[in-house]
């Protein structure tokens, strides 16, 4: 085998680990990402609530009155999605959406006491989950951290 030949396999080979699915740090991400989907389902179906409309639940609870572009800024979602999931949870009787009488352009959504009560029964979904990742919560917070700056550099990346 020649010099020239021999340099081309071990770039090929270079090449071939690292197109493997399980090195691919994007595909962990998102495989954990749906694993937390399916742990957070059935601490959830009590409360009548999907992960996407708890997510909207907790902006709420946290901020109060919010416009919808706001949730959306928030959960880093186009109206397109967000409008049907709150359109779900106004049916439920968890929110109310409104007009904003300042600027009529503007959805202003605000919980209702149904869903101010079910921020009570949500109160342990934190724990439980916590519980099932096996961290306590200095882990938690530093693993939020780093995957809240990894984010951060990639929206930069993109940026610039």
């Amino acid at each position: 085998m020649t010099v020239k030949r021999r340099g081309k396999a071990m770039e090929q080979a270079v090449l071939d680990k690292h197109l493997v699915l399980d090195r691919q740090l994007c595909f962990a991400v998102y495989a954990t990402a749906h694993a937390f989907t399916r742990a957070y389902k059935p601490l959830l179906d009590p409360l009548g609530l999907t992960y996407p409309q708890y997510l909207v639940m907790l902006v709420l609870w946290e901020k109060g009155e919010v416009p919808v572009k706001a949730i959306g800024q928030s959960l880093d979602l186009d109206s397109g999605t967000l409008s049907p999931l709150l359109k779900r949870l106004e049916q439920a009787g968890l929110i109310t959406r409104l007009r904003d009488v300042n600027d009529e352009r503007q959805v202003l959504v605000r919980v209702t006491a149904k869903g101010l009560a079910l921020k009570q029964q949500a109160a342990g979904v934190l724990g439980a989950i916590g519980k099932a990742i096996g961290c306590d919560s200095d882990e938690i917070d530093a693993l939020r951290q780093r995957l809240h700056d990894l984010r951060a550099q990639l929206q930069s990346s993109q940026d610039g």
